[in-house]
């Protein structure tokens, strides 16, 4: 921005600045002499001096404003596009509510909304409706939440116009071809409507009545209501115009997180998702293998076979513990009544590796760390030095051997965690004489290194994650492809095409034979490892998919997406199963219970929501976090919830914990890293001038924890500060140890 004290900048500013508000910054254009010409004659040629267009408007605009004349002051600015943002806020509310007839004309010429011909044109509705959304469909995402906002009271008052005016087949059309979009959040409203098909049927039908007799109230911020009022303007749609003017009204603001926000119809719920959340899922975990079962029992009675020889050989007796197997027995083989059935979601034979897979998981069981509000998990956490500004991407391994990271250079670098040297191949090899193991470990690299570089993605890599078995590792990019490495040899061995648009995310599913991916086309896509072409396409987003999860029983997908809402999905169908709508940022963060009965999700609005993916209401609302939240994810147990985010913090959530709204929350003493949002509890022992004193640093630490973010809840365990280090990965390992992972930013 030019610094308006620059000496040559006064004429430039007042030539750029037609179509802004006025600025106090720039001094107002000189005056005419206050003499008359004739008594200076010298003078007379200054004083003709021609100003160029804008300095005239601004000469004019003080004289109105000196003489009062404020409607003919406001006309001017509007014909002049100097409104202040203030004034556009103004006029676009009075517009709406009161006086849009009156400043529509004076936009087109009178008469406008009187416009026979519109009115008496049968399809006006359908093709004003179907270019606004086409219009909203195309918007910046930054604004299209809001916008996609308007569309569903437009949509039901152009069918009731229709319907009122008898015009029946046009009615009908209009209602088959648009319900498709409104169908998720209000499908009771829309299956009642649909059978007003008659004159009568309007004024007999309590829901038509209630839609035409009250407001139907939507908050938009300044922008976007200037956008929607000039595209309905500018295409002369009148029909919507009217709309906007006789049954909406619109508060003018940013988005709010307050629950008692009426938007919609008051004492009419808005987004009416009960009904489409009460599909039918199936979140119980997948029913063993009973092959692998078997195999895995067989195994466990020769290991202790083995063990019980080895220690009478030494003379010894067996440790007097409870065996493997008998663990293993005691896990859960029967199914429930939301159990998934195998045959949902195909998977290859098992092999050997699994067997050993599933004894593992068994051990590491054995010796997890009980978790809960007095057991805090214990963390390890991992810094990157000098990439703050590269990495955009990490993921670890199941068992915290391996970390991979995604930098904006285009490549992806893999460490070891585990002390062991990573090793490739060679690169003067030949394949054809490689027999078995042996034959691979001899064309190795003798000297390995504990991280390498891996190439081939052509933009920057914006997500990772690795197979269960840490065979694997999948990593998505800018280039719109996934790419999967074989992390035994180093070396890419796939490249999956399908997304039209740079991919964001990318998750492998818990039996690690599947891989779903997100992408800016705003959607989500299902693959599996042996084929090129995506199995399924998930559609329904209004903008990027930005984050995407497996359920634990790899029956179900969760997306988040910068349309603010997450999304279950039924990988069989390709379905959307449950709709989450109540954030007010973009969600990047999510992470669903090992049970499969919790999901929580987070993102730009700093704010962690809980969900209850049986119902798909909202359990609870987690507040803390002073940045964006970057990540999220359950203890074994799922009694405790671990986030990470750019606030340079770890923190830790009771995820039981019941919150109790009837304690006020002044009474709770609030601490953090910086002490900034501390409040002090008044004692009712201390004197008088002590508990003014004290009030006062209460005021002061409200005031400062108001600016600095929302305060903590109660259901807030605990804060882990780093230095200066934004948090970009939490997870826990089966252990129930939590690893984090973080880029140093400096100062």
């Amino acid at each position: 921005m030019a610094d308006p004290s620059d000496p040559g900048h006064g004429s430039n500013a007042a030539a750029s600045s037609s179509s802004n508000p006025p600025s106090a910054g720039i001094q107002p254009a000189p005056q005419p002499p206050s003499q008359p010409p004739a008594a200076t004659p010298a003078a007379a040629p200054a004083a003709a001096t021609p100003h160029t267009p804008q300095e005239v408007d601004r000469i004019v605009l003080n004289y109105l404003n000196q003489k009062g004349y404020k409607k003919a002051e406001y006309v001017l600015k509007r014909e002049a596009n100097l409104l202040s943002l203030e004034e556009l806020e103004a006029s676009y509310n009075d517009a709406l509510s009161s006086e849009i007839d009156g400043l529509i004309p004076s936009r087109f010429g009178n008469g406008m909304l009187n416009s026979k011909a519109e009115m008496a044109n049968p399809d006006a509705y359908d093709q004003a409706y179907s270019s606004l959304r086409l219009w909203v469909e195309n918007s910046l995402d930054l604004y299209k939440p809001e916008l996609i906002s308007v569309l569903y009271p437009l949509f039901v008052h152009s069918y009731l116009h229709l319907v009122d005016r008898g015009l029946k087949t046009q009615a009908k059309h209009f209602m088959d071809t648009y319900r498709s979009d409104h169908i998720e959040l209000h499908s009771p409203d829309i299956i009642r409507l649909a059978t007003v098909i008659e004159v009568q049927h309007v004024k007999e039908n309590e829901l038509a009545q209630m839609y035409k007799n009250n407001k139907y109230h939507l908050r938009m911020s300044p922008v976007s209501l200037e956008l929607l009022i000039a595209f309905l303007q500018d295409n002369k749609f009148i029909v919507l115009l009217r709309i906007v003017n006789q049954h909406l009204n619109i508060q003018v603001g940013p988005a709010s997180s307050k629950e008692d926000e009426i938007i919609g119809i008051a004492g009419h719920g808005t987004h009416q998702l009960t009904t489409f959340n009460k599909q039918k899922v199936t979140l119980g975990q997948m029913p063993p293998d009973a092959a692998l079962r078997e195999q895995v029992e067989q195994t466990l009675k020769e290991e202790e076979a083995q063990a019980a020889h080895d220690s009478t050989i030494n003379g010894g007796e067996p440790p007097a513990t409870v065996s493997l197997m008998e663990e293993y027995k005691k896990v859960k083989t029967e199914a429930e009544a939301d159990t998934p059935s195998r045959d949902d979601v195909p998977m290859p034979p098992f092999k050997g590796s699994d067997i050993q897979a599933e004894i593992e998981a068994l051990r590491d069981s054995r010796k997890r760390v009980a978790l809960g509000p007095s057991s805090l998990p214990s963390i390890c956490a991992y810094t990157f030095h000098n990439a703050h500004k590269n990495i955009n991407c990490v993921a670890v391994s199941e068992d915290a051997t391996l970390m991979a990271a995604g930098f904006s250079e285009s490549y992806v670098r893999i460490w070891s965690l585990k002390g062991e040297k990573l090793r490739g191949f060679r690169s003067n090899f030949n394949p054809a004489r490689i027999s078995d193991s042996n034959d691979l470990d001899r064309v190795r690299e003798k000297n390995g290194t504990d991280s390498r570089k891996l190439i081939g993605h052509a933009g920057p890599v914006f997500g990772a994650s690795f197979s269960p078995d840490n065979k694997y590792l999948i990593t998505c990019s800018e280039d719109k492809t996934a790419r999967l490495w074989s992390t035994n040899t180093l070396t890419n061995v796939v490249c999956y095409k399908g997304h039209n648009y740079p991919v964001w995310d990318v998750d492998f599913g818990p039996q690690g034979f599947y891989f779903a991916t997100a992408s800016h086309d705003r959607t989500a896509r299902l693959w599996s490892c042996d084929q090129i072409y995506p199995l399924r396409i998930f559609a329904g987003h209004m903008s990027d998919v930005d984050v995407v999860k497996f359920h634990p029983n790899s029956k179900y997908l969760v997306t988040g997406s910068s349309d603010k809402t997450a999304r279950l999905w039924d990988v069989q169908r390709g379905t959307c199963v449950r709709v989450f709508t109540e954030h007010v940022g973009a969600i990047n963060a999510i992470a669903v219970s090992p049970d499969g009965r919790t999901m929580a999700s987070a993102g730009e609005d700093k704010s962690i929501l809980l969900w209850d993916l049986g119902s798909g209401r909202r359990v609870k609302k987690m507040t803390g976090h002073q940045g964006v939240v970057y990540s999220l994810d359950f203890s074994q147990d799922g009694s405790i919830l671990m986030s990470g985010s750019a606030d340079c913090t770890v923190r830790a959530w009771d995820v039981k914990k019941e919150i109790n709204s009837d304690q006020p929350a002044s009474h709770r003493i609030v601490h953090d890293a910086s002490g900034a949002n501390g409040t002090v509890a008044s004692s009712p022992t201390v004197h008088q001038s002590h508990a003014q004193a004290m009030d006062r640093l209460n005021k002061k630490a409200a005031a400062a924890a108001a600016h600095a973010g929302p305060a903590e809840s109660e259901d807030h365990l605990a804060t882990f500060p780093t230095k200066r280090t934004p948090i970009y990965k939490v997870q826990f390992t089966k252990r129930n140890l939590c690893l984090a992972v973080g880029a140093f930013a400096g100062n």
